[in-house]
């Protein structure tokens, strides 16, 4: 099955130059249905550029102050020189704790197979 999501230039920036390989995301209604094995395109939000990754692994967890806690933060989008101030709340910028409460959230691993 495909996929569509948007991203940022940032993340998808560092998803193409290999870093970042697990996007973070709400488990909500639409993201219920992914599996391993299926394809995501993301389109960078302000070029509109893609790229193509396969799921190799969808990590579930109640809320983000789990999931920082199992994986690694660095493959999440974190740098070296931020990871020391990494946070769960970062990700309240995006999904509300009652969303995360009512949805869970996800940990997507990925690997490109296109651009």
């Amino acid at each position: 099955m495909a996929h569509k999501m948007n991203l940022n230039p940032a993340p998808f920036e560092m998803i193409r130059s290999g870093p970042k390989t697990i996007e973070l995301r709400l488990n909500d209604e639409t993201l219920k249905q992914i599996k391993v094995g299926d394809i995501i395109e993301f389109t960078q939000t302000e070029t509109g550029e893609f790229l193509i990754v396969q799921v190799i692994a969808i990590h579930r967890f109640d809320f983000f102050a789990e999931l920082y806690q199992k994986l690694p933060l660095l493959k999440c989008g974190y740098t070296k020189a931020d990871i020391e101030t990494a946070k769960p709340e970062d990700m309240d910028l995006y999904y509300t704790p009652e969303q995360q409460a009512k949805y869970g959230v996800l940990g997507i691993e990925i690997k490109i197979i296109g651009a």
